[in-house]
């Protein structure tokens, strides 16, 4: 997928009125991921994206202190000065277009690096193990 099919997509699904809006959120939810991603999934998932939209994941430094899920949206939302359920909602767009090109099983491996939460950003369960 190049990275206009990406950006296409997203606006497509997040019903953005233009381009350019969904590039802002692409931009500002990668960079948000890139805080938090770490290790082999980092460099993995930048290998699936188109290079424009792995570049922006690579370029951020990862936090010393990882946000849960909640935590994330709420930063995201900060930083781009739209409301938390915009940014729940733009977090869920591109993370679906970002799990349709990474794959179920590096999918799996990111929600399992990174903290609670985040498996409902991907849109999956959040499941706990039994006590």
């Amino acid at each position: 997928m190049s990275y206009e099919q990406l950006l296409e997509k997203v606006r497509y699904e997040g019903a953005y009125p233009t381009r350019e809006r969904a590039e802002q959120v692409v931009r500002l939810v990668l960079a948000g991921l890139g805080r938090q991603l770490t290790g082999e999934e980092r460099v993995d998932l930048a290998a699936r994206l188109p290079f424009e939209a792995a570049r922006v994941l690579t370029a951020q430094v990862p936090d010393t202190q990882p946000l849960t899920g909640w935590a994330f949206v709420k930063d995201l939302a900060a930083r781009s000065g739209t409301s938390q359920a915009a940014a729940r909602w733009d977090t869920g767009t591109v993370f679906a277009a970002v799990a349709n090109l990474a794959g179920p099983d590096l999918v799996t491996r990111i929600v399992h690096e990174l903290p609670s939460g985040f498996a409902l950003l991907f849109g999956r369960a959040e499941l706990t193990p039994a006590a």
